[in-house]
């Protein structure tokens, strides 16, 4: 099968980041792979393993110890795993499921077979809400409650704004390697300006073949199926996925939406601050 990596030093650069971000992390940690029918899923976990399970998944283009740096706190209080999310710049399988049907669900539950674990919370960022919903869709059963956090799949923003001020800068910098437009992506992305993300997404967009197949939104009928707890949080400058809209659809199509936040002043990547924020209404909402 071919890479998504452009090449084996584009991807010795990405994974040294990877492993720079997780020692940095300072945490005790444990590296679990997982076969699915997928490919080998990399997992990792932290946190006392007798506290309830976790499961949380970064967004697009990133990794779990990017997922364990966003909420470090959970692992006081659950056995945290973050998985890495196949066919992404990380240590998971290159396969890439579609978007069109619950691939992605099916292959996070073949995940939580494979751990053993049951009622399991699961919190996502972004394309990890997308995976969440998907997981739903596919099998419930085993989940007890999710935290979507900016997530897509509810609902997308103007696309015009987004290729103007999203897409464009970044194919322009696949094209010039020039950093200004690394720049001018995560400005209007970023809520705070992020030192490891410039460095790496400047290699991710150079050195790895990103999906850009357009991210639907979920049928009506099947987000009325769900029957699993919901909190949404939205961030009301979200370009991608704006936070008003979202709360107003999800409101009308999820009779499972046990509450819901609007960030003000946030992005579509939250900041620290908001990020404590949400990790507090993960918390408070599972007592």
């Amino acid at each position: 099968m071919k890479s998504f990596f452009n090449s084996e030093q584009g991807k010795l650069d990405i994974l040294r980041l990877y492993d720079e971000k997780l020692k940095e992390l300072n945490t005790d940690f444990e590296c679990i792979q997982v076969q699915t029918s997928f490919g080998k899923t990399n997992i990792i976990a932290t946190g006392d393993a007798s506290n309830p399970p976790m499961i949380i998944i970064h967004g697009s283009n990133g990794c779990a110890p990017i997922a364990l740096e966003t909420y470090p706190n959970l692992s006081k209080s659950f056995r945290v795993f973050a998985v890495d999310v196949i066919a992404q710049p990380n240590k998971s399988a290159e396969t890439r499921p579609s978007m069109k049907d619950d691939a992605y669900g099916k292959w996070m539950n073949e995940v939580i077979d494979q751990l053993n674990i049951t009622d399991v919370t699961l919190a996502g960022f972004s394309f990890g809400g997308l995976i969440i919903l998907k997981t739903l869709e596919n099998d419930e059963s085993k989940i007890k409650e999710v935290f979507l956090s900016a997530p897509a799949y509810i609902v997308n923003g103007n696309p015009l704004k987004a290729l103007f001020k999203i897409f464009i800068p970044m194919r322009r910098y696949m094209w010039s390697g020039n950093p200004k437009f690394v720049e001018a992506f995560l400005k209007e992305v970023f809520t705070d300006r992020d030192e490891f993300a410039i460095k790496y997404l400047s290699k991710v967009f150079l050195h790895f073949k990103m999906d850009f197949t357009p991210v639907p939104i979920i049928d009506t009928k099947k987000a009325k199926l769900i029957k699993t707890p919901l909190t949404l949080i939205a961030a009301k400058e979200d370009a991608m996925f704006p936070g008003e809209k979202m709360i107003k659809r999800a409101s009308k199509i999820f009779p499972s939406l046990k509450k819901h936040a609007l960030l003000e002043n946030s992005k579509h990547v939250q900041s620290k601050e908001d990020n404590a924020n949400i990790e507090r209404i993960i918390l408070e909402g599972l007592k």
